[in-house]
């Protein structure tokens, strides 16, 4: 096998986008300081605001992490025991943790493999008497087929949940995520394309009773000071968050086409037949949270590219139906083979903003040097 010249490049680091926005988030730090005001103040509101019309949709509520914003949606829209809701069978364990959290029973559907996205043929044959929502997860940054969902629901009168936290920016026939269902649910975890200083999160939605009892349950179920309407739980957006999410939100499209800009790349010059590279379906703009291949010898390609000083990661290894937190739905080898393949030979290349076009092509010739 030979080897390219080697030049080390970390699957992710937010050096260059930090270098770049330095005054713009030491502002938003010294101004939150100043103002000494910490929690449900001025700058939630205007990051709410923002968010929400940059997603247009009507309204945006903060909260603590992405996988509360499931459950909050999911609780908000009285979802819980007895009831079953349709997830993705390849996702992170979030989206389907969400459900169980909420006491509702995840029903696994199958993706496309050329998207990874779940796959809406598959989805009508899950639908029971039972189910109440569908969970559409934009995985890697690419939007699910959002007009085949959203029919399927109305014509069974369920839910349309997104779950955009890896799709800050995508778009589905000209319409970002976040507007795309009855309720989307963002994760603002530092890697996002959109991405916090800690963890971070929250709701968009058209609904304004929705919204209203979104924030109501976030913040103990009370809709005002010491009044509890709900049995609700602690996942409040800070204000500290909130202003550094702001000072990042203007450069979003631009940082996403950068994001573009380097998967064309990729994808224009990876020339080895064992790599699967990633499509753009029809309608999408996809914005490449994770650039994702597929090869059969995925092993012997990571181990590879490590040796080249290209940093990897695997999106996901063990699929959700076999690992142990999920063993009681008694899902053994086999029970959903596309999901299975595709944790079996996914491989996570470097992607990230500030990417230099040395480190891109050094991970293409990387890629290509792999004989194996």
């Amino acid at each position: 096998m030979s080897q390219p010249t080697k030049l080390s490049v970390p699957f992710v680091s937010f050096r260059p986008m930090e270098k770049e926005l330095d005054g713009d988030l030491r502002a938003a730090f010294d101004r939150v300081l100043q103002n000494s005001w910490y929690i449900e103040g001025r700058e939630d509101e205007a990051f709410e605001a923002a968010f929400a019309r940059y997603c247009g949709a009507a309204h945006c509520v903060g909260c603590g992490n992405g996988l509360d914003a499931l459950v909050l949606i999911l609780k908000a829209m009285g979802i819980g025991p007895g009831d079953e809701v349709i997830v993705p069978s390849n996702t992170f364990i979030a989206t389907v943790l969400a459900v169980s959290y909420a006491g509702a029973a995840p029903v696994f559907v199958e993706p496309l493999l050329a998207t990874y996205n779940i796959d809406p043929a598959r989805i009508e044959a899950a639908v029971t008497p039972r189910t109440k929502a569908i969970i559409a997860v934009h995985l890697y940054g690419q939007c699910a087929q959002m007009d085949a969902i959203n029919a399927i629901a109305k014509a069974h009168g369920l839910k349309v949940i997104e779950d955009a936290a890896q799709a800050h920016g995508a778009t589905f026939q000209g319409r970002r995520a976040g507007s795309l269902g009855d309720a989307a649910a963002f994760s603002f975890y530092p890697g996002k394309n959109l991405g916090a200083l800690g963890d971070a999160g929250c709701v968009t939605t058209n609904d304004p009773d929705l919204a209203q009892k979104v924030r109501a349950l976030g913040n103990y179920g009370s809709d005002y000071k010491y009044h509890h309407i709900y049995k609700g739980q602690n996942s409040r957006l800070d204000e500290l968050q909130a202003a550094f999410l702001a000072a990042k939100l203007p450069h979003l499209d631009r940082m996403n086409a950068e994001r573009r800009r380097i998967a064309g790349r990729y994808c224009a010059g990876i020339r080895n037949p064992a790599v699967v590279l990633p499509t753009a379906a029809p309608g999408c703009e996809h914005v490449y949270h994770i650039f994702a291949v597929r090869c059969a010898r995925r092993d012997a390609l990571e181990a590879h590219l490590n040796a080249c000083g290209i940093g990897t990661n695997k999106h996901y290894p063990t699929p959700i139906h076999r690992q142990g937190a999920y063993r009681e739905l008694g899902l053994g080898p086999g029970a959903l083979p596309l999901a299975e393949e595709i944790s079996a030979t996914e491989l996570s290349l470097p992607m990230y903003y500030g990417m230099t076009d040395a480190q891109v092509q050094a991970v293409i010739d990387a890629v290509n040097s792999c004989k194996e």
